[in-house]
């Protein structure tokens, strides 16, 4: 029988209470999900059918209210026709127009140039007032539209909005009427609203317009609520709930006046419009408890009748638990818990068998467990030896004395591997004289039981030698009295150590534990051989090291010295480099504004002095334009002009440095480029025409780009052969490098008549290129400045191959 305590855990923390809140829990959680299914689907279905009702009223109150501003723009209209030319006619008809539409409050006539003319409400006339709105959006957009309607403003918390209308005929003047807004609020009475719904129109900043009974304040800034933010942010979608005034939340649905902007807005208390769900969810809760109660009661009956079975086994479980397999457990339920019970009787039958088989169990694993430390305390002696010295003689007679007491053996062999003459030797015994008989020092590796047991990397036992193929140790043995071998290989991943021989007087098996035991020794003996080998490689590797750190040393001093002088040209050598660098950038600083020979003269020593003397040389000249360049300046933007320039520049200053022309000056659309100065070239002159060939291509190019974008240019060239005066021009604070003579004056007027895409030279350079080109005569040309007509020449194409002048020019260099 159960105590007092075990009763009061059970049924607080047992199964009893278990069972009871499970079904309790199970019943009022489909409850709950079944209650919170149908209040969802219930809030669901009225706040849609609340807020679709009012997106319908709210869609038709804007277009009630786009109707009527549509109706007063159409009157305003009617006293803005043409046939009125009189003041009088126009006051009498704004008069009438007064009487008739009481919406509007206040008429006034602008001129064509925004002076008012007329000005006519309900209280006064006032008539050529004088006062200028020709600034005033109202005119403007009404000028520009033909109809303006302007924000609405206040006048108090009288809401108002200005409707323009211009007249028919140009320049005839603007009708503005300012429109009274309070007849807003008729369209949201009442019985257009309902009961429990209010309403309200803002305009684009948020501020009511107008409102229904229970609606906001006129004039009041709503543009703070979220509803309103929403709609006034461009791009957002309106939203279904918000807060109205005073932070209250509301059901909410807009609609937009498209013609104005504004918004309509119908909106209803959350609290009134989900009054049903409350309803709702208290019949739920009520439910709910009511379930509670039956669930508690049928969980504690059905609990109960699981409760005493289950006790009863757990009972005889505790007293099993505690070694009394005599107990038997006596339950009457005729189910499972029957069954239960008499398989716990009959575990404690065979229980009380296992138990004494367990005893005789114990006394055999401690017997094999006190074996098992004795064997790992000769491992760790073993492993000890093995650390503490590298001196084969002093670790592997411990090896072998082990190796013997463990394995309860007659006699233990530990042979070494010579690999250069494939043989094993002995280097340790152990229960044998290994000095009685010569023939087991040295043995062969082929044709006996060691060299397999190498080979194959795994210990080989025989359990009768006298039955075993005839091998050089199976004879030693046998001869000693020896008839059972377990030879275990010393071997690592670098190769093949020696051998471990296990002998027994006695035939019979080798035990597998015994074998995996004498591996784990075979590892010890591989590890101290290793080691030894290893200290004896590391000591001669030292001694090599002394010599050879001695021979570092010295040269360690030489290349000390090395060092030093290396430094002292490593300094040298960074000075020079300096200078180089200075002068590449004052050469580069100076090519940015001159010609690049030019620039480099100049920065050069010897060759600044040659460049200030005046001399005479024969040169090249080419003078190059755009035709049409000035009309396309003074028709198109600054801009647009400096684009076309840098393209234009651009295009051309490649083409003269590939071919090591010398740019004299830009002058506008016009360059001017010189050959054979102040670099000589024995083939200036064919320079000069085969640039100026690919210069026309290239500008061909730019002109269709041109074209495209609706510039008209063409590119026009010039080019003659003569003697010219070099040197500097200016004065001391400004000088520059030029050519002087007839030669440029004829390069710059056989350039004037060049017509677009056309190249003119003199018959001088016609001459000196005439093998590849090909040309045709022009006639005789009258050029200003010259007292003779010119005979001139139009080169067409150039025949000749494109020859690499860059490199040719950069071998000249080289050399």
């Amino acid at each position: 029988m159960f105590s007092v305590k075990d009763k009061i855990w059970f049924l607080r923390e047992g199964l009893f209470a278990k069972y009871v809140v499970s079904l309790v829990g199970l019943v009022v959680f489909v409850l709950a999900v079944n209650g919170s299914i149908e209040t969802y689907i219930s809030y669901r279905a009225t706040k849609t059918t609340l807020t679709d009702a009012m997106s319908e009223k709210a869609e038709a109150t804007a277009k009630r209210i786009d109707q009527s501003i549509s109706e007063l723009e159409r009157q305003i209209s009617w006293v803005t026709r043409a046939s009125v030319v009189t003041l009088d006619q126009r006051r009498a008809d704004y008069a009438q127009l007064l009487n008739q539409v009481s919406a509007i409050a206040q008429l006034s006539q602008l001129s064509g140039q925004g002076r008012e003319v007329l000005r006519l409400s309900r209280t006064q006339i006032a008539v050529s007032s004088g006062t200028d709105f020709s600034r005033d959006i109202r005119f403007s957009d009404a000028v520009a539209r033909g109809a303006s309607f302007a924000p609405a403003y206040f006048a108090g918390n009288r809401p108002f909005m200005s409707i323009s209308v211009a007249h028919s005929g140009f320049n005839a003047g603007v009708t503005v009427a300012d429109i009274d807004l309070r007849f807003l609020s008729d369209f949201l009475g009442d019985t257009q609203v309902g009961r429990a719904t209010f309403a309200y129109v803002v305009d684009p900043r948020g501020q009511v317009l107008a409102t229904s009974s229970r609606g906001p304040d006129i004039a009041k800034d709503l543009a703070g609520l979220p509803q309103v933010a929403a709609l006034l942010t461009p791009g957002n979608q309106p939203l279904a709930s918000g807060k109205d005034a005073d932070g209250a939340s509301v059901l909410t649905a807009a609609s937009i006046v498209p013609k104005l902007g504004w918004i309509v807005f119908f909106e209803q208390p959350t609290s009134q419009a989900l009054a049903p769900i409350r309803d709702q969810l208290l019949r739920a809760a009520l439910l709910i408890g009511l379930g509670l109660i039956v669930a508690t009661l049928a969980g504690m009956v059905l609990a109960r009748r699981m409760v005493i079975p289950i006790t009863a086994l757990r009972a005889g479980a505790r007293r099993l638990g505690a070694g009394d397999f005599n107990h038997r457990i006596d339950v009457h339920t005729k189910d499972e818990l029957e069954e239960l019970a008499d398989q716990f009787n009959s575990m404690a039958g065979q229980l009380a068998l296992t138990y004494s088989d367990l005893e005789a169990k114990v006394v055999d694993r401690t017997r094999d467990l006190a074996k098992s430390i004795n064997e790992l305390k000769v491992l760790e002696e073993v492993g000890r030896a093995v650390a503490s010295s590298l001196d084969l003689d002093a670790v592997l007679p411990t090896v072998a004395a082990r190796a013997l007491e463990i394995t309860h053996a007659d006699a233990v062999l530990i042979y070494g591997y010579d690999a250069g003459r494939r043989q094993f030797n002995l280097v340790e015994a152990d229960g044998i004289n290994k000095s009685a008989e010569g023939r087991h020092l040295t043995i062969d590796e082929d044709g006996n039981i060691l060299g397999r047991a190498a080979a194959k990397g795994e210990p080989v036992a025989i359990a009768d030698l006298t039955t075993s193929g005839d091998h050089v140790l199976r004879d030693i043995a046998v001869e000693a009295g020896f008839h059972a071998v377990l030879v275990v290989p010393l071997v690592d991943q670098q190769g093949v150590l020696g051998a471990l021989v296990v002998l027994q007087r006695a035939t019979g098996e080798f035990p597998q534990s015994l074998i995996g035991l004498m591996r784990t020794f075979a590892n010890q003996a591989v590890l101290a051989m290793r080691n030894a080998r290893l200290f004896t490689e590391v000591d001669h590797k030292g001694r090599e090291l002394a010599i050879v750190n001695s021979v570092v040393r010295e040269q360690a001093e030489k290349l000390q010295e090395q060092t030093e002088q290396l430094k002292h040209w490593n300094r040298s050598l960074e000075e020079r480099v300096e200078k180089q660098l200075g002068e590449i950038e004052r050469i580069r600083k100076l090519e940015r504004f001159l010609a690049p020979q030019v620039a480099q003269l100049i920065a050069s020593s010897d060759g600044h002095d040659s460049l200030l003397d005046s001399h005479r040389r024969e040169v090249t000249v080419v003078f190059c334009d755009l035709r049409g360049f000035t009309a396309f300046v003074e028709s198109t933007e600054p801009e647009e002009a400096m684009n076309v320039l840098r393209e234009y520049h651009a295009a051309l200053g490649e083409l003269i440095f590939r071919y090591e022309g010398t740019l004299d000056r830009y002058a506008g659309d016009g360059v001017m480029i010189l050959f054979n100065a102040p670099i000589k070239f024995d083939d200036h002159t064919k320079r000069a025409v085969k640039m100026a060939c690919e210069m026309r291509d290239q500008i061909g190019l730019l002109t269709q780009k041109w074209r495209n974008r609706g510039h008209s240019l063409g590119f026009g060239m010039g080019i003659a052969l003569g003697y010219a005066t070099l040197g500097q021009i200016g004065f001391e604070q400004r000088l520059e490098y030029a050519a002087i003579g007839s030669v440029t004056n004829l390069a710059s007027r056989l350039c004037d008549e060049a017509q677009a895409n056309q190249i003119v030279v003199s018959r001088r350079v016609y001459g000196a290129v005439e093998p590849w080109v090909d040309a045709r005569p022009l006639d005789d040309l009258v050029l200003k400045g010259f007292n003779h007509p010119v005979l001139a020449m139009e080169i067409l194409r150039w025949r000749e191959e494109v020859d690499n002048i860059v490199d040719a020019a950069a071998a000249r260099r080289r050399k």
